[in-house]
C-alpha cells in the first residue's frame, strides 16, 4: 500500500486491476474512491472472460447508433435467455443517439426471449430504452415473469403504445409487484382498483410520465381510485414527470390532491407557476423531491417561495432557471432536511451541478 500522498496513479491501478478475477476487482473497487474509480474503468474491463452462468443481475449500457455495440448487447442478451434459471434483474441503458426510424427490433426481441425463459427475473427497468415498447412485451412479461418485484415503462419515446388493459393483465399475473413506471395513458381506474384491493401486496412506488400526445389525450383518473390506493398503500411513492408536450388543460387533470406525489418534474412550454402553486397546496405532506425547468420570472420566484414555506419534507430541489436570492434563503431556512439543491443567483455555463447541503 501507498503512503497517504502517494497513490499510484489511476492508470496503473487499472492495468493491475485487469489481472485479477472478478471477485477481487469487487472487492478492490470497495477500498476507497481512487479504487474504485481505477476498478470501473474501461481498461479493467476491455477484456474479461465471464461465465454466463453467473450472470444473475445485469445492468447493460450499449450505443444503438454503433453496429458493434448494439450486436453485442444483443447477442448477450440471447445468449442469456438460453440460460437457465435466467437473470434475476436487467436493466437496459442506450448512450449516445438513436438512430432515424430505428424501432429497436433487434433488442425488444432478445428482451423478449429473456422475460420468456427467465421465470425468475424480479427487475426490469427499460425506462432508458428509447424505443416504443408495445403490448406484446407487456403481456409476455405477465405471463413469464410471475416473480416480478419492479418493472419501469416510462421511457422517453414520442409514442406511448402500451393500452391499459395489458397493465391490468400484468398487475394481476405479478402480485408481489411493487413497483411501477409507466406512461400515464397506460394506467387506468380499474388498475387503480387492482391495485387497491384488499388481498394485494403493499406497493411502493408508482412512477408515470406525462410526455407524449396519448398522455395528453388521457382522461383524468377518480380521485376516489387514488383514495382507495392511498389508504390500500400508506406508504405509497408516486413520481410525476410532465414534459412540454402537455397543455396546461392537461396538467390540471393530472395534479389532483388526492395523489401522494412525493417527486414531481416539470418542464412545461405554458404555465409553471400553476402548477408549482398547486403542488405547495396539496403536496406539503408527501413531496420530496421537486425539478423545475421553466424561464424565470417574479411570478415563479414567489411560487417557489411558497413551495419552500410549504413543504418542509423537502430534500432536493433543482430549478433550472436564474432564481432571486430569497428563493435561496427559503428553501436553507424552511426545509431542514434539505440534501442537495440547484439554485442559481447568476447565470452559469451548463452543466448546472446540485449543491451538497452538509
Amino acid at each position: 500500500m501507498a503512503e497517504p500522498g502517494e497513490q499510484l496513479p489511476e492508470e496503473v491501478l487499472a492495468l493491475i486491476f485487469r489481472h485479477l478475477p472478478l471477485r477481487d476487482r469487487a472487492t478492490a473497487a470497495r477500498v476507497c474512491r481512487a479504487w474504485a474509480a481505477a476498478a470501473t474503468c474501461s481498461v479493467v474491463w476491455h477484456h474479461t472472460i465471464i461465465s454466463l452462468d453467473h450472470v444473475h443481475n445485469l445492468r447493460l449500457e450499449f450505443e444503438p447508433s454503433r453496429e458493434p455495440s448494439r450486436r453485442a448487447a444483443t447477442e448477450l442478451l440471447t445468449a442469456l435467455a438460453g440460460r437457465t434459471p435466467g437473470l434475476r434483474s436487467l436493466l437496459l441503458e442506450c448512450r449516445g443517439e438513436k438512430p432515424l426510424f430505428d424501432s429497436g427490433r433487434d433488442i425488444l426481441d432478445a428482451v423478449h426471449a429473456i422475460c420468456r425463459a427467465s421465470c425468475a427475473l424480479s427487475h426490469l427497468d427499460l425506462r432508458r430504452l428509447p424505443f416504443t415498447l408495445d403490448d406484446a412485451l407487456v403481456l409476455q412479461v405477465a405471463r413469464g415473469c410471475p416473480e416480478l418485484r419492479s418493472l419501469f415503462l416510462d421511457n422517453c419515446t414520442l409514442v406511448g403504445s402500451v393500452r391499459p388493459d395489458s397493465v391490468i393483465e400484468l398487475l394481476k399475473a405479478c402480485p408481489r409487484l411493487r413497483a411501477l413506471g409507466l406512461h400515464l395513458a397506460s394506467l387506468s381506474g380499474t388498475a387503480l382498483q387492482v391495485l387497491a384491493a384488499r388481498d394485494r401486496a403493499p406497493f411502493a412506488l408508482l412512477a408515470l410520465r406525462c410526455a407524449c400526445p396519448e398522455d395528453a389525450r388521457a382522461p383524468a383518473l377518480p380521485e376516489e381510485a387514488w383514495a382507495a390506493v392511498r389508504r390500500r398503500h400508506p406508504g405509497l411513492v408516486v413520481e410525476l414527470e410532465l414534459e412540454p408536450a402537455l397543455p396546461d388543460e392537461s396538467v390540471t387533470r393530472v395534479l389532483q390532491p388526492a395523489v401522494p406525489v412525493a417527486a414531481l418534474r416539470l418542464s412545461l412550454s405554458g404555465d409553471t407557476v400553476g402548477p408549482v402553486r398547486f403542488a405547495a397546496r396539496h403536496y406539503a405532506s408527501t413531496l420530496r423531491a421537486f425539478e423545475v425547468r421553466a424561464a424565470a420570472s417574479a411570478e415563479l420566484n414567489a411560487a417557489l417561495e411558497l413551495l419552500a414555506a410549504r413543504c418542509p419534507g423537502l430534500r432536493e430541489v433543482h430549478c433550472f432557471c436564474v432564481v432571486r436570492p430569497s428563493v435561496l434563503h427559503a428553501f436553507r431556512a424552511h426545509c431542514p432536511r434539505l440534501r442537495s439543491y440547484t439554485l442559481k443567483l447568476t447565470r452559469e455555463p451548463h452543466p448546472w451541478l446540485p449543491t451538497p447541503v452538509a
